[in-house]
């Protein structure tokens, strides 16, 4: 295989509109909203150029938020603790603080964001 194994992923919402404030204040980006014919999604910034999957929220009847079911997805970072200190402020609930992982590996930690979703940040540092 030439390519990394995850190419999209999807977080399920009831409220875009209040995810998507959620997750640019946290990481400090800007969300766009698309509507495809009732279900929407708001994908997080891509550039081609860079390593890494991307993905969106999505609000349909058909997605669940959840707090311990379904995958967990990992969002890269510089340093976690710069989102991390910005989720609860952004109506999110901090599960596990900076913890490091081991010295090879490094550091990740796990908050619930706005919509009740399990969601983790790793950094090297």
């Amino acid at each position: 295989m030439n390519h990394n194994m995850v190419g999209w992923f999807e977080i399920p919402v009831t409220n875009i509109e209040r995810a998507k404030t959620f997750y640019d204040t946290v990481f400090g980006i800007r969300i766009q909203i698309q509507d495809f014919g009732g279900t929407l999604m708001g994908w997080f910034p891509f550039a081609e150029e860079k390593l890494g999957a991307s993905g969106s929220l999505i609000q349909n009847d058909a997605y669940r938020p959840s707090e311990t079911k379904g995958v967990l997805i990992y969002f890269s970072s510089e340093d976690v603790n710069n989102e991390i200190s910005r989720v609860e402020d952004a109506g999110g609930k901090i599960v596990q603080p900076k913890t490091q992982i081991s010295p090879d590996i490094g550091f990740m930690a796990l908050f619930i964001d706005c919509e009740g979703n399990r969601i983790a940040l790793h950094s090297r540092q």
